[in-house]
This record gives C-alpha cells, structure tokens and sequence, in this order.
C-alpha cells in the first residue's frame, strides 16, 4: 500500500515537474530557437533586427491565409506555417511594435471583402471559380498600406526581404527622392519638340516617377540635392572636375548612386548633331571615381556575345539578309537571380555594351548582376560606330568567357580628390557647398552598368499609338531592372544587404541523383531493346509481304520464310517480355527506395530513440540497486 501511495505521488511530482518546465521554457525561453537548417531559413538576419530595432511607431501586419489552399496544395501549407513562423519572429523582435492578426478568408465573407478591399490577389482553385488568399496588407498609425498581395511559392527565397522592406516602407512612408543626372533626352527631346516632331519620355522615367520622387540634377552641378537619397548617372557626358568631385562627395555622405557608363551609346548616336551630321563619339566614363573606388572599365572594348544575339539586316539594297548582331544580345541566363532586385527578371537586352571588374587590389565587394555569356567575345568600339552586322559576326571571335556587365559595389571608399577642385573660367561655390569628406563612414552601397542603352526604348518595348494614346508593350525586363535597382538602393543599409535564402522545401538531392542515374541505364538498355523490336517487326512486315531477293512480291510464301515468320513472331514476344521487364525493374527500383527511406525515418529512427530510452532506463534502475545494495 506504501509503495502504491508513494508511486502514485512520484507520477504526481514528475506531472508537475514537466508542467513547470513547460511553464518555464514558455516565460523564458519562447524566443529561443536552435535553426540547424541550410542557409538558416528561419532566423532573421541582422538587417532585419536592425530594421525592427529602429521602428518609432507600431505596425499592423495582417495575414490572409485560406485554410483551404493548405488542404489543396500541401505544399502551400508547409510555406504557410513558414510564414506564421517568421511574422511571429518579427513580432517577438520588435519591441511590441509589430502588431499580427492572422484571418482565414472564407468565401463570400466580410473577411473576404476586407482582403479585396486592401488589393490582395485572390486565385481560383478549381472549377467552380471560389477565390483564395495567401497575401499580406500592413498599415501603420497614419493609414498608410503597403501590401504582399499573394506569396508567390518561387519568391519564397525572398520571403525575409519581401517582409521587411515592407514594414521598412511603413515606418518611412515618404516617397525616396531620385535625382537624374543624363545627357540622354529620358523626358524627351527638346530640340525634336521646337522642330515640331513628336517625342515621348523614355517608358523608364514613367515607371521611375511610379514609385519615386525625381529629380533633375544638370550635368554641371556642383552640389548634389541633400534631399536626394539615389542619384542615377546615366550616360552623363563630359562631366567636369567640379561635376565628378559632387558625384564623388555625394557617396563619400552616404548617397546611394547608380551609375551607367557605356562604350558607344546607341541611344545618343541615333540623335542627330546639332550639324545633322552623325556623332563621332558617345562614350561615357567615371574614369576618376572609378579609378580610385576600385572599379575597372575599359571604354574602348565593346562586349559581343552570340548567346541571345539580335538578328538584324544587313547588307545592300539589292541583296539584304538578316543576320545575327552580336554586339546587340538578350541576356537570360547571365541575371543573377539571387538578388531581390534581378530575381523575377527574364531577359535583359543590352546593346554595344562595356564591361567592367574588380581591381585586383581593391577590398570591395563585387556582385555580378548581369553577365554573359561564354560565347562572348571582344568587339572593338570602332566597329560599332557604323557598323557592317555581316562583317561584325565574321571578325568575332569567342574569347575570354564571360563577362560582367552589371554589379553591385559595397565597402568603405576613399574620395578620388583631396580636396575641392579649383574652379575654371567663371565658376563659383554655390552657397550649400558641403565640407569635404575624405572616406564614406560606414560600408557605400552602389551599382555599376556598363551599359545606357538598357534605358532606351527601342531595346526593351514597343511602343505604338492607340487613338492617340502612346502605349508601350514590353518584350524585355529592362526598364523593371533599372526601378528595381533603383528601390533597393532607395531602402536602408540594412535592407540593401538582405539578400535570397533557402526555402522549405528541401528535395533528397542524393535520392534524385540515384533516380536519375538508374532511370539513365534503364532508359538506355529499353531504347536498345526498341531499336531492336523495330527492326524484327519490319521484317515481320517484309516476309509477311512475300517480297523476295529480287524485290519481286511473290505469290506464295515459302517453308524458308514460314520459319522465319515463326523464328520473328518469338524474337517479337521475348523482346516485349524483355521490354516490360525493363520499365518494371524501372518503377520498382524506384518504389523500394522511396518504401526504404519512408521505412527509416518511420521506423528505424523511432525504433532507435525507443533503444536508446531503453538502454538508459536499464542503465539508471542498475544503478538505484547498486544504490540500494
């Protein structure tokens, strides 16, 4: 009886004991998590921390997740949790300042409407047209939205980057000032306009000033605008010192700045001089900065690649043909998709294009945004200018592998000038002239083209006239990347340096490569074993025919070409025995490794952890009775 007494009260104490414990891990250790994953898909990088660390006033994130998607595609539930999981982590980060309320749209439903209302994007699951909803809607205290309207499965890479630019836009609800600083005519141009003829902004300065506050800033400014957060410098010709030591300053402060360089520019070769003659010269360069921030460009050596290249007509009048450009060419394999930026693009056209690379001796970070290809070769600029396509594609050759066109630059540069220049002719320090800085303070953040003609129209859309209307249907990602390019340098620091992470769905690589290497021999032996079918049938066919030596169809068949009949009708039946024998060790190869796997992490891992548990409760109960001995 006091044994049972005293039984019962131990099961009692160790109740209580695991509740405590639970108790206890929920108070205190609620925020602690070990993410043993590959790319540590579920902690928050220091960006994200530093974003939620800074935040003033709090956000509300809303997310409409139709419970139905889940049960549908399970696929969808798993990244589901995924998300729940995450917006938890930002929650518990923030200080209180990040608020969740979590809805399960129903069908016709005032949560239904309320998703609609803040423009998320509902999917029809099957037939019968009902509406799903897996999108975020945030909002802050001045009720201004930012919204993910569906989580898309393939972005699920950029699932941190997605959510925190997006309570990044909410504490910072001002839209980023863009300065422009060009001698392409982006707004159109002027002279065409004072001669009558018609011209239209580029369709870039259109999706710029979607998102952007823009700027104007002249190519012999002196002082970059305070309140411009991005400066793009596109195919800014013949900047003076005073123009480039601005540029310069402007980073050395900790603006964001984009610059596009180019080796002939197709875009200003296609605008007649002021003597209608055509230009002599388009290039553009920093050769200064670039020189001093550790950036190589060589303005003189053009990039081909026969990868992607344009078909274009060439040659006289009387015999034209098309043939293939290299010197114009679609990038699509070269985008780096692991930057949020290029991630969803899927054709770049670049045209008579540079390239650049990193200084050997320089410490900063080079990340290629855009490369070709290696059927990419070297074209000098002169063959260009006025260029024979058919003469072009025979003097290429492919050398030197592939090349980048488009990077990203971070770390801590120096000025290029140790001082204000002097200044020439009848120039004058404007009143805002800033104080020189000699380095950036913390890490710059920019990104290099060595191409402009990705902002000319002709290159990526065509644009048409729909009574009267101008439209423009893309046929090429060119104006996304530069916008795109644009935003992330328009966000924090922190933002910028987020970059793509491992998804939750993580295939058994090795079990995938078995599969292949077994389906490869199996497929082989049955194509042999095909070939072979074919041909004994045709035979079949041929004797059955009754077609002779001569060729000559012969009326009767004879006892020779009876066996044979017989001998190709068996050589038929053992052959499609073997051919079935083939797909059937195929399939069940296959099965029993799937049943194998599932046997081990069902079985064998549980039967393992039960040993384990046994052993050391044998191991603990010989040492109460050696403690009672």
């Amino acid at each position: 009886m006091r044994r049972t007494l005293f039984s019962f009260v131990g099961v009692i104490a160790v109740l209580a004991i695991v509740v405590g414990i639970n108790m206890f891990a929920d108070a205190r250790l609620a925020n602690m998590q070990i993410d043993a994953t590959q790319g540590h898909i579920y902690t928050l990088s220091p960006g994200t921390r530093q974003i939620l660390a800074g935040l003033k006033e709090p956000v509300t994130l809303r997310l409409f997740y139709s419970r139905q998607l889940g049960t549908t595609v399970p696929a969808y539930g798993s990244y589901a949790d995924h998300v729940r999981e995450m917006l938890r982590d930002y929650a518990s980060l923030s200080n209180g300042k990040v608020k969740l309320e979590f809805y399960n749209p129903e069908p016709f439903s005032d949560t239904e409407d309320r998703a609609v209302a803040y423009g998320l994007q509902g999917v029809p699951l099957d037939q019968s047209g009902t509406q799903i909803y897996f999108g975020l809607a945030g909002t802050n205290l001045e009720d201004d939205e930012r919204t993910i309207p569906f989580f898309q499965a393939d972005r699920e890479r950029f699932l941190e980057y997605d959510i925190t630019k997006l309570i990044y836009e909410l504490s910072n609800p001002k839209r980023p000032v863009v300065g422009v600083m060009t001698s392409l005519p982006i707004d159109g141009d002027p002279q065409a306009m004072m001669t009558g003829r018609p011209s239209q902004p580029y369709a870039v300065a259109s999706l710029l000033r979607q998102t952007n506050t823009v700027k104007t800033v002249p190519t012999d400014a002196q002082v970059i605008d305070p309140d411009i957060q991005v400066l793009l410098v596109a195919e800014a010709r013949s900047l003076s010192p005073a123009t480039e030591y601005a540029i310069d300053q402007f980073v050395m402060r900790g603006g964001k700045l984009m610059v596009m360089v180019d080796p002939w520019s197709e875009a200003l070769a296609a605008v007649p001089s002021q003597t209608g003659e055509p230009p002599t010269d388009t290039h553009s360069d920093l050769k200064t900065l670039f020189k001093a921030w550790g950036i190589e460009f060589d303005p003189t050596k053009v990039v081909g690649d026969l990868n992607g290249a344009w078909r274009v007509r060439a040659g006289s009048n009387d015999q034209v043909q098309a043939v293939n450009y290299p010197a114009w060419f679609s990038i699509t394999d070269g985008i780096n998709h692991d930057d949020p930026a290029t991630a969803d693009l899927q054709s770049i056209t670049v045209a008579s294009s540079g390239f650049i690379a990193k200084d050997p001796k320089s410490s900063i970070q080079f990340t290629p945004l855009l490369t070709s290809s290696d059927q990419s070769g070297i074209i000098p600029v002169g063959q260009v200018m006025m260029p024979d396509p058919a003469k072009v594609l025979a003097d290429f050759k492919e050398a030197g592998g592939p090349r980048v066109i488009a990077a990203r630059v971070r770390g801590v540069l120096k000025s290029a000038f140790t001082g204000p220049p002097p200044l020439t002719g009848k120039e004058t320090r404007p009143a805002n002239f800033p104080a020189y800085k000699a380095e950036t303070s913390g890490p710059a953040n920019l990104v290099v083209v060595a191409d402009s003609d990705i902002l000319a129209d002709r290159f990526w859309v065509h644009s048409a006239d729909f009574f009267g209307q101008q439209t423009a249907t893309p046929f090429a990602d060119d104006g996304p990347f530069v916008a795109n390019l644009v935003g992330t340098l328009a966000g924090s620091d922190a933002l910028i340096g987020l970059r793509s992470r491992g998804d939750t769905n993580r295939p058994f690589t090795l079990v995938q490569h078995m599969q292949g290497k077994a389906e490869a021999q199996f497929r082989q032996t049955e194509k042999a074993l095909q070939t072979h079918l074919d041909d004994v049938e045709k035979q079949l066919r041929a004797l059955r025919t009754g077609s002779g030596d001569n060729g000559k169809t012969e009326a009767v068949i004879t006892p020779a070409q009876r066996l044979a009949i017989d001998a190709a009708r068996k050589d038929i039946l053992a052959t499609r025995q073997k051919l079935r024998a083939v797909q059937y060790a195929l399939n069940h190869n296959i099965d029993r490794l799937e049943m194998e796997l599932r046997i081990f992490t069902i079985v064998l891992v549980p039967t393992l952890l039960a040993v384990i548990a046994i052993v050391m409760g044998i191991v603990q109960s010989r040492r109460r009775a050696r403690a009672r001995a």
